[in-house]
């Protein structure tokens, strides 16, 4: 990964984001980058750089001080997780879900006893990690098989979870789970299930194509008992605390986008500032520099969709749509960002020896999690046509 400091946005941040920017930039490049080879080898994040995240107030940007939080807000996730996928959005994923995914329905639904018990772990020393999805519950977001039963006061939970995020490092586990298959989605109830309780595993981990070092797991439950009081939001409302949960999260992966293609034309301006062919610098030849031109071009439209969906969450707004606009072009961006970087890299690009395959193999998870692309699609077509 190439340690330069990356071009800065055109878009306008405040003094105290800028600073914050440039604070998780150094740590980023500090911290991040030295570590980046190596875990991409073990398809494992180094556990070394889990506490800095908590040393730096990243594992709980969004939560009140009073809790071990910072006491910020959206934009300020939004920066951390975009400066942190310039170098590597691997290691920028698992503050993202933290934030996102984890803390926000925390924050928005937990009781003020769930909060003093798990707000203060979460933003000191616990990952945390979001387990909706099942092996035939993808983009069916709620054709869960997962069942809770109540027995004696207590919640009984039986079922997997696929492909979950932070699974192998987390301690707490937001988990969805159909408490009345009768209702349908309106019988999706949330939990707090943390990882010591009986008949709950982490199982097979994922051998994945992008972002190896973030680790993507099946969960087992297999009648794990969960108080009623870790019931997270009311019982029957689980369908509502994931859609909102995911509304914020795209933000988060819109910003991952951004930030992984800003790492990938980073290098890929350095890189042709340098080579040569037919003598002179690839930089001088006109095809070469339109086309990083309308992608740089691409990217900033990006970052400001990203941006703006960001403002909106923080102002209160309703970002079902303008989030989905977000992910959706920001994912798409990124693909083709990386992908030109890989061609402009040439024979080089397609080489573990230079850092473009790695942009370009991360980009691709953009159009998959947290709602495919066609997702987004429906989504937008769904407002655009009521």
């Amino acid at each position: 990964m190439s340690s330069e400091h990356s071009a800065q946005p055109l878009t306008q941040l405040s003094d105290d984001e800028s600073a914050f920017r440039d604070a998780v930039a150094e740590f980023a490049r500090g911290e991040v980058l030295p570590r980046v080879a190596e875990m991409e080898r073990n398809a494992k994040l180094d556990p070394t750089l889990i506490p800095k995240y908590f040393e730096l107030g990243l594992m709980g940007i969004q939560v009140p001080e009073q809790y071990g939080g910072a006491g910020g807000n959206l934009m300020m996730v939004t920066i951390a997780v975009e400066e942190i996928s310039k170098i590597d959005a691997a290691a920028a994923i698992m503050v993202d879900v933290q934030n996102t995914l984890v803390l926000y329905p925390l924050l928005t639904y937990a009781t003020e006893a769930q909060k003093a018990k798990y707000l203060p772990q979460l933003t000191s020393s616990v990952v945390g990690a979001y387990a909706l999805s099942e092996a035939d519950s993808g983009s069916d977001a709620f054709a869960l098989s997962t069942r809770a039963e109540l027995r004696d006061g207590t919640w009984y939970l039986t079922g997997r979870k696929l492909w979950i995020t932070n699974g192998a490092e987390a301690g707490i586990f937001i988990v969805f789970a159909t408490t009345d298959p009768s209702k349908g989605y309106k019988g999706i109830t949330a939990f707090i299930v943390e990882r010591g309780f009986d008949g709950f595993r982490v199982g097979k981990k994922e051998d994945k194509l992008g972002i190896r070092a973030s680790s993507t797991c099946e969960l087992i439950l297999d009648n794990v008992p969960v108080p009623a009081t870790n019931v997270l939001g009311p019982v029957g409302q689980g369908y509502k605390v994931a859609i909102e949960t995911l509304n914020e999260g795209r933000i988060g992966i819109g910003a991952q986008m951004i930030g992984n293609a800003q790492g990938a034309l980073d290098v890929t301006v350095a890189y042709v500032k340098e080579r040569k062919q037919f003598g002179r610098a690839l930089r001088e030849f006109q095809g070469i520099q339109f086309q990083l031109a309308q992608v740089a071009t691409e990217l900033e439209a990006a970052r400001l969709m990203v941006y703006n969906a960001t403002r909106l969450k923080d102002a209160g707004q309703d970002v079902a749509v303008v989030g989905a606009m977000a992910k959706l072009f920001a994912s798409q961006v990124c693909e083709r960002v990386t992908s030109l970087a890989v061609e402009l890299f040439g024979g080089a690009g397609y080489t573990k020896d230079y850092p473009v395959e790695k942009f370009y193999r991360d980009a691709k998870i953009g159009a998959i999690y947290e709602g495919t692309s066609n997702m987004q699609l429906q989504t937008i077509a769904k407002a655009l046509l009521k």
